[in-house]
């Protein structure tokens, strides 16, 4: 620990140089410089509060062992010592734990149904209404970008931003198949019914990020269509962008601005590219933390709702929970907590 101690100061007293370069403001660099900053500052100030603690602790033990009437209170500030070290060290552990770079990003979350029919579009709904109400519970922003209703309710697609404070280190697990097992409501025989839902979660991707050439885009306009407020149907506002080089297309319908609708599109774009890119580099990745995160096509299915027996499996780490109309009350900390916590073990071991 004290190694990497001595490493964390080299390189802050490096980047506060760089940082007196006033140049350095313009850059696209400077917000991950000071966003590293305040981490370095943030995990130097834990080992000097762990440095200041072992001295009280030295100096308490002395006391205690000299004997005499301040041993008895010694003693008692010493147990308050040691505990105030244990969580710190646990602090300093946490902190020293490599991260996810993109764990403090907000969160592009496309939900769509798969196979099913229209028992998947309306649990494509329920699981967009499960991710709505956590996110309300949590004072985090959602807006929608876009939508594609199904005729029996729920949607064949929506997609959505989830805005507000390490957004995707909470729901990055969420990608994969959601595998639903219930007697749907159309079902007159009441045969248990099996569906599944695909649900990517990609980090919301800044205009640095990621190199969008104008040469490589092709933006159709066209009329939007479907259900919309004034003026949604009579104009030219909705766009569909296609990335020329690797075959993605957005579309974008839900504002009445052809301008807004572009804009939103544009950042769909952006965070699937630099989910490619992150694809990429998870090939690197161990084992363990390729079966969490899940492939590229997102493919896998990670978790079953089974509403017969009222069970919530997630089968990557093979935990299960009662209560499925509470989870979809967007009552899932517990999923989003161990989920968490298993990825911070991998991540520990690691290291």
């Amino acid at each position: 620990m004290d190694t990497k101690q001595q490493i964390l100061r080299e390189e802050y007293t490096a980047l506060q140089e760089k940082l007196q370069d006033p140049e350095i403001f313009a850059s696209k660099n400077y917000p991950k410089m000071a966003k590293r900053q305040k981490y370095l500052e943030e995990t130097l100030a834990l080992f000097d509060t762990r440095k200041h603690l072992d001295q009280q602790i030295a100096e308490t033990k002395e006391l205690v062992q000299a004997g005499g009437e301040l041993a008895e209170l010694a003693d008692t500030e010493l147990k308050e010592l040691e505990a105030k070290k244990s969580a710190l060290e646990e602090s300093l552990s946490e902190a020293m734990t490599p991260k996810d770079p993109n764990d403090d990003r907000d969160a592009i979350i496309e939900i769509r149904a798969a196979a099913g029919g229209d028992e998947a579009s309306l649990f494509a709904g329920e699981l967009y209404r499960m991710y709505a109400r956590w996110a309300e519970t949590k004072s985090l922003k959602l807006e929608i970008i876009s939508e594609s209703p199904s005729e029996a309710g729920g949607f064949k697609e929506i997609i959505f931003a989830v805005r507000g404070d390490n957004v995707y280190k909470q729901l990055k697990f969420e990608a994969g198949v959601h595998r639903v097992q219930r007697v749907p409501v159309t079902e007159s025989q009441g045969r248990i019914h099996t569906s599944t839902v695909t649900v990517a979660v990609m980090p919301e991707a800044e205009e640095t990020d990621v190199e969008v050439k104008p040469a490589d885009l092709r933006i159709d306009v066209y009329r939007s269509g479907g259900n919309g407020g004034q003026s949604v149907n009579t104009t030219d506002s909705a766009v569909r962008i296609t990335h020329m080089p690797t075959g993605l297309v957005v579309t974008c319908q839900d504002e009445k601005s052809q301008i807004k609708n572009k804009d939103k599109a544009m950042g769909v774009l952006r965070s699937r590219l630099l989910q490619m890119k992150l694809d990429e580099e998870q090939k690197q990745l161990s084992d363990a933390r390729k079966k969490l995160i899940g492939s590229g096509d997102r493919s896998e299915k990670i978790r079953t709702y089974n509403f017969p027996q009222d069970r919530i499996t997630d089968h990557r780490i093979g935990y299960s929970r009662s209560n499925i109309p509470a989870a979809l009350n967007g009552e899932i900390d517990d999923l989003v907590a161990q989920l968490s916590d298993y990825e911070h073990k991998l991540l520990t071991n690691e290291s």
